[in-house]
């Protein structure tokens, strides 16, 4: 195997590491070749900065589960089960799940650029229009309307 060293910064966690190398070798997600894309992961864990052990942590169960899935294909399938379940379901079924999250989280955040290009101004009213009143009292017009006054308030 050659050897691969991968920034980390680039990958938030080990899901997206996974993404990167099944994308990397175009391979099927549904038909993942876990001893090669394992012997990968394993590089890249080990060539990774061990300061933060949070981190590394997640990285080390996701190296852990892949190498109990490696075991499982490895080990030959017993004859009494006549549907014997692909030991890597699981692990594309949450790979598939991260996908559509990671994806959404694009979405959101384009639509976060887009709405940041719009440049919104608060309401400005000038002095003169804050002041003005009405020449004609409505509520006085209201209260008895007779011709005379519609003539008085019509001559005003």
């Amino acid at each position: 195997m050659d050897t691969m060293l991968y920034k980390l910064d680039s990958f938030e966690g080990p899901l997206d590491l996974l993404l990167f190398l099944i994308q990397k070798n175009k391979v099927n997600i549904y038909d993942i070749p876990i001893v090669q894309i394992t012997g990968q992961y394993l590089e890249y864990v080990q060539a990774m900065d061990h300061t933060d052990l949070n981190l590394i942590s997640d990285f080390l169960v996701m190296a852990a589960t892949l190498l109990d899935i490696k075991s499982r294909m490895l080990l030959p399938a017993e004859e009494s089960e006549e549907e014997a379940e692909d030991p890597r379901q699981e692990l594309v079924e949450r790979l598939l799940e991260y996908k559509m999250y990671k994806y959404m989280s694009y979405e959101l955040k384009d639509r976060q650029m887009d709405g940041a290009l719009r440049m919104y101004k608060e309401p400005t009213i000038p002095d003169e229009v804050k002041e003005y009143e009405p020449p004609v009292d409505l509520d006085a017009l209201l209260d008895g309307v007779t011709l005379s006054k519609l003539n008085e308030i019509f001559k005003e």
